[in-house]
């Protein structure tokens, strides 16, 4: 991959459409807009032109055309958009005429947006926002996606490496240059209440999981017997057939998931195979199956049939029991069966929309309203490395350890930071030092 290379690519979705956005960006860009739509309009101005091939002249397709110079674009780069008609005809004859440039190729998955990082554009957890916009799949995880994106993070993560900077350059100090007058008497005491403030912070944004989870989805196991319905209920909770429904015990042999929106929240419904003992290689599979993954879900629905089951559940961090068939309840649909928390008739509906209040409950509780900061593991991964680093500087203090090694804590701490950001450079401490105390000489 060269970044001197002009790269181009459709940045609109494939099959024929009405138009058709193609992106261009690089060094050659202003050439290519010369030589195949005839000039340069002004810039951010869509104008109309003729688009024509480089090798025989001969016209391709009447389009809209922007000029974008850098470095106020997407990509920091002199950036072209072509938006021709949606042909794909049209669409091949175009990219073909762009290919056949010198010093112009396709551009490789990603990399308008690995340009916008690079040239200062967008710091690396914006970039993950975008792509968590682009997979959002409800209301819940747009908005997460957008506020990351619009730099929620990355603007939270720049506060806390400033204020690890304040204190690295405090010790700082208090090594190389203890002797100068402008250097606080009472520097340990500062440096400590600087760390303790952020330990108390990162606590706080480490003890809300919402978002990550919230970019996975709750994980809903439907567990139980053969026969118990499980099968049926994801059916009618998908609201289409996705699973195989059968009379004949132990039709499921395999993990089936599917994904749902619930009042703007990700829900992932996961049907398994029945629980029981069975001589059968290909079922005992699928048993050791429903089970792992009855033991990492957020939620397992136990469902028990009107004979009821005589298997135990499987071990859950949360598990609901639901009792299926009401309607083939001899006893009488209406009631709630004394083993279960609520009875429902996938074939009819009743107890539907209560388990669907249930479900939207746990999905809230465990969700969140997508305000939480973290949204991926690699954050939180990050975070808790700084909080470490932290905690072992202002141990080091409470100890009076080494200054020396207390630093290098707060510069780990510090560089984690940078980490979420993608922006790490220790240089900083320098001119941070140099103009907090006005030291260089």
């Amino acid at each position: 991959m060269r970044s001197d290379d002009t790269i181009f690519a459709p940045a609109s979705g494939y099959g024929r459409a009405a138009i058709c956005v193609i992106r261009i960006s690089g060094p050659g860009s202003r050439f290519i807009l010369e030589t195949i739509a005839g000039g340069v309009p002004a810039p951010r101005r869509l104008v109309l032109r003729t688009l024509i091939a480089p090798e025989d002249r001969e016209p391709l397709d009447q389009a809209l055309v922007a000029w974008m110079p850098g470095p106020d674009s997407f990509t920091g780069e002199d950036q072209v958009e072509l938006h021709i008609h949606g042909g794909l005809a049209t669409r091949a004859a175009v990219l073909k005429a762009l290919g056949s440039l010198p010093d112009c190729r396709p551009a490789e998955a990603g990399e308008f947006t690995r340009r916008a990082f690079l040239n200062g554009r967008m710091d690396l957890s914006r970039v993950e926002g975008l792509a968590d916009l682009i997979e959002a799949e409800t209301e819940a995880q747009r908005r997460q996606a957008l506020s990351q994106l619009e730099g929620r993070l990355g603007e939270a993560a720049e506060r806390w490496r400033e204020e690890i900077l304040q204190a690295l350059a405090l010790l700082e100090a208090s090594l190389d240059f203890s002797d100068e007058g402008d250097v606080p008497e009472d520097l340990e005491r500062e440096v400590v209440r600087r760390l303790e403030a952020l330990r108390e912070s990162l606590s706080r944004v480490l003890a809300n999981a919402g978002g990550e989870r919230l970019r996975e989805g709750l994980s809903v196991v439907l567990a139980g017997p053969p026969n118990a319905g499980k099968s049926t209920l994801l059916n009618a909770l998908a609201k289409r057939d996705v699973a195989i429904v059968s009379p004949i015990a132990g039709t499921t042999r395999d993990v089936i998931e599917v994904h749902c929106d619930l009042n703007g929240l990700p829900v992932v419904i996961v049907d398994t195979a029945g629980l029981r003992e069975s001589p059968d290689m290909i079922e005992q599979e699928g048993v050791a199956r429903a089970r792992a993954r009855a033991g990492k879900a957020d939620l397992v629905l136990w469902l028990i049939p009107p004979e009821g089951t005589g298997e135990t559940p499987p071990e859950a961090r949360r598990l609901l029991r639901v009792g299926t068939k009401s309607d083939l309840d001899q006893a009488g649909s209406n009631r709630i069966r004394h083993d279960c928390d609520l009875t429902v008739s996938a074939a009819t509906g009743e107890g539907m929309a209560e388990l669907l209040g249930r479900l939207g409950q746990e999905a809230d509780a465990a969700l969140g309203a997508g305000d939480a900061l973290l949204t991926r593991e690699r954050h939180r991964r990050a975070l808790e490395r700084a909080q470490a680093s932290v905690r072992t500087a202002l141990d080091l203090l409470e100890r009076h350890g080494p200054v020396e090694l207390t630093a290098e804590e707060v510069r780990l701490a510090a560089r984690a930071f940078g980490e979420i950001t993608g922006r790490v450079d220790v240089e900083e401490v320098l001119d941070r030092l140099f103009s907090s105390f006005c030291i260089g000489k």
